[in-house]
């Protein structure tokens, strides 16, 4: 009894885990990613414009030679030469603000009246790095409090943004910094520039991280499709050791019984028929139908050689059809058939594709009530030959329909639950396909595609 126990694994859904795990890190990374990307991309533009602000004002230094006048007006007077220069620096482009300073911090000349004379001592890291040489700059909204009587001129600051440049000027002939410029722009442009950039780069990493979500969607999906059908054929498989065993123990057990019980009878009916016929003759029945099932049983559960040969599908249907003829007509059912010419040819193993369509025949015929009606049709399609049994029986339930091809699971009172099983796995080996649609009460459909 140990061997007829097995534990169902428990279903892990890879697609739906992977798909909610996937989806955040894919999120998490194209969010980084973009704004990594965005904050590099308006770094980059911001240090241009810083830098070609350097040179125009180095420039203009350089062009009016007014570099050596920067001590001379660090006592308070500004020759007019320099002036001339500086007022240069107000009228740049976009320039709402424009403040110069000497060596030391304190302001030589602005656009801004009233700072003139300030010196702003150790308030300044900027000016302080500036006036050491380096170029400083800086962006963001207006929130200093100089900022806020500049911040909205007429007709500029539309983007509500500042970039604050603080420019070294230094002596072309010694190399030593003289002074110093801080300039307050609103360039518009560099930053609809920087919005337009940082838009096309976060739209680039969301249909980038879009993309690679729906390749790992498809890849995990297959994959999980793969596998599901691996842990199918395993619990199948299992299934079969145990059915392989039980067919074994049954078809020893039962079939000299059987075969002494079938040729008792079969003798009492030559020597006297009598009254005794007709329960004679359905001893015999019953006695093949169990003979029957030993057989699927033992086919089931082997997996056995299949032959390639051409089959004609409609001297199939119409073998399988007569062989059941006696009880089709005991039942009054109706039988339709479409089968074209010239006939569509299979390639397969004929005596197993009978043994399928019969079971299959069988059991529509089983599933229609007195007086019912069947259609079987044949045709060819894409390289393929089908066989398309319909009846018009009461259908099945969709939790039938998804156990259907179960072994040992049967709707029948006296099934043992491996004819649609067995046909599908027939079908299978001999490179085909069998699929089953059914509702309730419209009846079912059994299609089988094979290699034409």
């Amino acid at each position: 009894m140990d061997r007829l126990l097995y534990s169902v694994p428990v279903r892990f859904n890879l697609t739906r885990r992977f798909s909610i795990l996937s989806l955040v890190c894919v999120v998490a990374v194209a969010g980084v990613l973009g704004q990594a990307l965005s904050r590099l991309f308006a770094e980059r533009l911001l240090h241009r414009d810083a830098v070609v602000t350097m040179e125009f004002v180095q420039s203009i230094v350089r062009t009016d030679e007014t570099a050596p006048l920067f001590p001379e007006a660090s006592n308070g007077r500004l020759p007019a030469p320099l002036e001339d220069t500086l007022k240069h620096f107000g009228e740049m482009p976009d320039v709402i603000r424009a403040n110069v300073y000497s060596t030391d911090q304190r302001v030589l000349w602005s656009t801004d009246r009233a700072l003139i004379g300030r010196q702003f001592g150790d308030e300044n890291d900027e000016l302080e790095d500036a006036l050491a040489g380096k170029l400083v700059y800086k962006s963001g909204r207006v929130s200093k409090e100089e900022h806020k009587a500049a911040s909205h001129p007429t007709g500029s600051g539309a983007s509500g943004f500042f970039e604050e440049i603080y420019v070294p000027v230094r002596d072309p002939g010694k190399g030593h910094v003289v002074g110093a410029v801080e300039l307050y722009k609103t360039p518009d442009a560099l930053f609809e520039a920087i919005r337009d950039g940082q838009e096309a780069v976060a739209l680039g990493a969301a249909v980038g991280g879009l993309l690679l979500y729906i390749a790992l969607i498809g890849i995990v999906r297959q994959a999980d499709a793969i596998m599901r059908d691996q842990q199918r054929r395993l619990v199948e498989g299992e299934r079969l050791a145990i059915v392989g065993e039980m067919a074994a123990a049954v078809a020893h057990s039962i079939r000299n019984p059987l075969s002494a019980i079938r040729s008792s009878v079969e003798l009492a009916l030559d020597r006297d028929p009598g009254r005794f016929k007709e329960p004679a003759e359905d001893i015999v029945t019953e006695v093949d139908k169990i003979e029957a099932w030993i057989r699927e049983l033992l086919t089931f559960t082997r997996p056995g050689s299949v032959k390639r040969e051409p089959v004609d599908l409609n001297g199939l249907v119409r073998s399988s059809l007569a062989s059941i003829e006696q009880q089709l007509q005991r039942k009054g059912v109706k039988v339709v058939t479409a089968l074209p010419e010239p006939a569509p040819m299979a390639v397969a193993d004929l005596p197993l594709l009978q043994q399928v369509l019969q079971s299959i025949l069988t059991n529509a015929m089983d599933a229609l009530p007195q007086e019912g009606h069947m259609e079987v049709k044949t045709n060819t399609a894409d390289g393929r030959a089908h066989i398309i049994v319909k009846d018009q029986g009461t259908g099945m339930t969709p939790e039938h329909l998804a156990q259907v091809f179960k072994p040992f699971f049967t709707t029948k009172p006296r099934g043992i639950g491996l004819g649609l099983p067995l046909a599908r796995r027939l079908v299978e080996r001999m490179g085909g396909s069998l699929d089953l649609t059914s509702r309730r009460g419209e009846g079912t459909s059994v299609h089988i595609e094979l290699p034409a």
